[in-house]
């Protein structure tokens, strides 16, 4: 059996009436805590990245209580620092026809009408005071020649709402947080702990009452309690082994909340990015992105005949083909990144793929640069083209970037209501690391505008109803030993197992299985086989792994390996969700449900729907329990960007 079917679920919190008027009237409707009270409370935000970070800065400043956490060596180390190409904002300062609603319109089709209306209403209306906030804090945004910030273009919009900072966005909006975060940290407000990873999560009274964490240099177990836990820990990319991802990217916060009874949401659907430096061999434990943003200066293209070799200069305009220009004329270069990324796929499949083994296609700024001059192409993109450069030796100014898509973001995650409440109450879960505004495909430059309108004005405005009913007196024991025990006896095993395989190698194993079965394209037959395969993987890793050393010191053999194993949990669900949606919509194509022209084919009379996964045991089939989406504001139509 595949799984089993459980009760529906629906978002309580989200208001009726005028989807325009919604977030203001929940804001107006939550309690609040006063200013006194709000010191006998308790916080625990993991993670430090734009949504962490923010979150734990502005619950700081109101005057709860934070708790800090995050396991690399400084909060601003978050993998939010690699972001690239920008921000998305409905300020409509290019005077294009932007708007909150176009905004909202856009993000709900980009997703393939696989979100929930009041989420991303509520995304488009914050954006506008993301920047505003930002600029404050003295982020240093492009600016044209008059003052005013600058704004380019991203996939899957025809407007130019995208702000940036070079190819740096990501690293500066960071560092903004960071010190509004560094501040409370002096206030005393906060309490940051690096170099510390949650192992499990702690409920008690059917509440999430604090987190059970290892301090990555001394290997010490501790617990600590807190009135309400906050998961910001990003996505689980990192399944697939080869991503775009830091390494230390991981599924373990949200998986064993998971396992606690966090309703898990769409698994299945992760996100395939087309700007990416192909693969060179199999000695990379990781891939390289390249901005979005080249899309809107460079033109994508591949010979017109297969199996043409010649260096990319001596191929005449006539023979080359620009495939995106030619199959989607509206959008071009610009289509959103599933779609260029299957569109890749077919030509590289066709044989027509550029580079070793044939995947790749050209990325060229030939055209820009005679049109712009090559001082303006540096200006906009000269730090990723120097990146570029180092990784490949080879000079985009002169000759065309290579490109091929690669595993990039996880649009799934916890399930989490209107308010940012999963399952368990007390647990709230931000940014990449819950499911709720993207659907099944991130259009480009919304992952930063999600990460920071959750941690800066989402999670504050709506923690408080839930806090209002605190403190919520002492932690059971009991509750705190069975954690700490879990935690304790896993690292036992782990590092009793003594076999003959690392974990890298499964992980190298897992993430190579996904990727031909459950990447770019899911059929029926690859699913099964990936389910057939995946257990039979788990079972090999509790039985051969080897970890070096101890667990009372800096053991990254150690981390790794409970990192891998609970990847190895999550791949199954991931391919039980895949297989049981037997339709296309985004990132998640089923090769059996698409059009004569190799679109995606939605099902929205079966399909219209949230999958939140119930843990039923490792290696048990999970419950089902699906959450209606309904649709007021737009009609879901075919996703055409034609």
């Amino acid at each position: 059996m595949l799984y089993r079917d459980g009760d529906p679920i629906a978002d309580t919190c989200a208001p009726d009436g005028p989807l325009e008027t919604r977030w203001e009237r929940r804001r107006f409707s939550a309690r609040l805590v006063n200013p006194a009270n709000r010191r006998k409370l308790t916080v625990a935000v993991v993670g430090t990245g734009l949504a962490g970070g923010s979150a734990a800065a502005t619950l700081g400043e109101l005057g709860y209580n934070v708790l800090s956490f995050c396991y690399q060596d400084s909060p601003r180390r978050a993998h939010s620092i690699a972001a690239q190409g920008g921000i998305n904002a409905a300020k409509n300062y290019a005077g294009d026809g932007d708007s909150v609603h176009r905004l909202f319109h856009d993000t709900i089709k980009g997703g393939d009408f696989r979100s929930r209306e009041s989420n991303v209403h509520r995304l488009a209306e914050v954006s506008t005071s993301i920047i505003d906030q930002c600029v404050a804090q003295g982020v240093p945004f492009a600016r044209e020649y008059g003052g005013l910030l600058d704004t380019r273009s991203f996939g899957g919009a025809q407007v130019s709402r995208t702000f940036y900072a070079r190819g740096q966005t990501g690293q500066q909006l960071l560092l903004g947080a960071y010190q509004a975060l560094a501040r409370q940290v002096h206030a005393g407000s906060v309490r940051s702990f690096p170099r510390t990873e949650m192992l499990d999560l702690v409920v008690s009274d059917g509440r999430a009452r604090g987190v059970v964490v290892r301090d990555l240099v001394t290997g010490e177990i501790t617990t600590h309690v807190a009135d309400a836990v906050v998961l910001a820990t990003g996505g689980y990319g990192n399944v697939f082994h080869l991503s775009t991802n830091a390494k230390g990217c991981n599924t373990t916060a949200i998986w064993r909340a998971h396992k606690r009874g966090a309703l898990f949401a769409n698994p299945c659907y992760t996100q395939i990015h087309p700007t990416c430096i192909p693969v060179s061999g199999d000695h990379q434990s990781k891939l390289t992105l390249m901005s979005e943003s080249l899309r809107n200066d460079g033109r994508v293209w591949v010979p017109v005949l297969a199996g043409d070799n010649r260096p990319p200069g001596q191929i005449p305009e006539a023979e080359r083909d620009y495939y995106l220009e030619r199959i989607y004329p509206s959008f071009g270069n610009l289509v959103p990144r599933d779609i260029a990324s299957r569109a890749a796929k077919a030509v590289c499949d066709a044989g027509r793929g550029v580079g070793p083994g044939g995947l790749g296609v050209y990325l060229d700024f030939a055209d820009a640069i005679t049109r712009l001059g090559r001082d303006t192409v540096a200006a906009r993109y000269g730090n990723l083209f120097e990146m570029y450069q180092r990784i490949t030796d080879e000079d985009p100014y002169q000759v065309p970037m290579r490109i091929y898509p690669a595993v990039h973001y996880t649009m799934g995650g916890l399930w989490v209501d209107y308010d940012l409440r999963s399952t368990i109450p007390g647990l709230f879960v931000l940014g990449e690391a819950n499911f709720s505004d993207h659907g099944a495909n991130r259009l480009g430059a919304s992952a930063l505008m999600q990460g920071l309108a959750d941690g800066y004005f989402v999670l504050p405005a709506v923690i408080g109803d839930y806090l209002a009913d605190g403190p919520f007196g002492p932690v059971d024991a009991n509750a705190v030993d069975e954690a700490e025990d879990g935690v304790r006896e896993l690292i036992s095993t782990l590092l009793s197992l003594n076999g003959d395989r690392t974990a890298e190698s499964f992980h190298r194993e897992l993430g190579k299985l996904m990727w031909d079965l459950c990447g770019m394209e899911r059929s029926e037959d690859g699913l099964q086989k990936a389910l057939e395969r995946i257990p039979s993987l788990r079972e090999e890793f509790w039985r051969r792994l080897k970890v070096t050393g101890s667990g009372s010191e800096l053991n990254q053999a150690l981390e790794k390996a409970g990192r891998v194993a609970d990847f190895l949990e999550l791949a199954e669900l991931m391919c039980v969700d895949a297989l049981h949606r037997t339709e296309s919509c985004g990132g998640h194509f089923r090769v059996e449900s698409q059009t004569p022209d190799g679109d995606a084919r939605r099902d929205d009379d079966r399909f219209s729907y949230a999958a939140a996964w119930e843990f039923a045991g490792v290696g048990e089939p999970p419950v089902l329990h699906r959450e209606e989406l309904r649709f007021e504001a737009v009609r879901p139509t075919v996703r055409s960007y034609k």
